[in-house]
């Protein structure tokens, strides 16, 4: 279902905040749809199923102009990206039949749920490849067979996940891309392409089973989009090889800490 709630005051902060959400979100590959959940939720107490779906609505734009400008740049393998969006339509339509059969509570605790089991995953992996770069192991590139299984398996649990929840779920995309030992640019930039099939597929499921509340998506989206062109750029004279882990490591303690955030409150 598609309305437009009337305007509150609270709304004139959304621009900001959409700006914010589309500068990291094409910085770090994930369209920023992480963010939108617990900003609506907790602070502006949006029911977590309109949040859901009016979060993808909002992040859509983000990927489109990010996804352009990474493209434009050479941040995008395309034909790795196709094979986990394609995917990724596959679970998207089946995650937004999840969220009409659960309560807005239900899915709120179980984002929470989620967010902390693969950021405790994700501090795992940083911790098991800093150990194997301290040991000299060097992992052998996948074949072609098993990077096609790698792409389909977590194209479609992201899928699922961007549906579901309303997230980006770049988070399985770039765990998938990173065990194909992509540079860290070019995760980001595919990444974000995928993410962008994924809201596509997504938001096109949501308008049959969801609610979408088009004067939140207006406001937050004259922020989203001119975060998004500035983001690629912003990235494209930063050296990140030497960052990735505590980037990664910074990034899942922030996940804890809202996905605590959600399952308390």
């Amino acid at each position: 279902m598609i309305f437009h709630s009337a305007f509150e005051n609270s709304y004139l902060w959304y621009p900001f905040i959409g700006f914010i959400v589309g500068l990291v979100g094409t910085l770090i590959g994930g369209g920023g749809g992480f963010f939108f959940i617990p900003i609506l939720t907790l602070l502006f107490g949006v029911p977590a199923n309109i949040a859901v779906a009016t979060s993808i609505a909002a992040t859509l734009p983000i990927c489109l102009v990010g996804s352009v400008v990474h493209y434009r740049i050479g941040n995008i393998q395309v034909r790795t990206g196709l094979v986990f969006a394609a995917a990724g339509v596959l679970g998207a339509f089946s995650g937004a039949s999840i969220t009409s059969l659960i309560t807005a509570q239900q899915l709120k605790v179980s984002w929470g749920i989620y967010i902390i089991l693969l950021a405790t995953q994700m501090i795992i992996s940083a911790w098991r490849k800093r150990r194997d770069e301290a040991n000299g192991i060097i992992k052998p590139e996948s074949s072609r067979l098993k990077k096609a299984a790698t792409g389909t398996f977590f194209g479609f649990l992201a899928g699922v996940i961007t549906a579901t929840f309303g997230t980006s779920g770049s988070t399985p995309v770039q765990a998938g891309l990173f065990a194909m030992r992509i540079p860290v640019k070019m995760v980001i930039g595919t990444s974000l392409m995928v993410v962008m099939v994924n809201q596509a597929s997504a938001l096109g499921a949501h308008f049959l089973v969801g609610e979408i509340d088009l004067t939140q998506v207006y406001f937050l989206t004259a922020g989203t989009i001119a975060g998004a062109l500035l983001g690629p750029r912003l990235l494209k004279g930063i050296k990140l090889e030497s960052a990735e882990g505590p980037i990664r490591t910074w990034y899942a303690i922030g996940m804890i800490i809202f996905g605590t955030l959600m399952i308390l409150t």
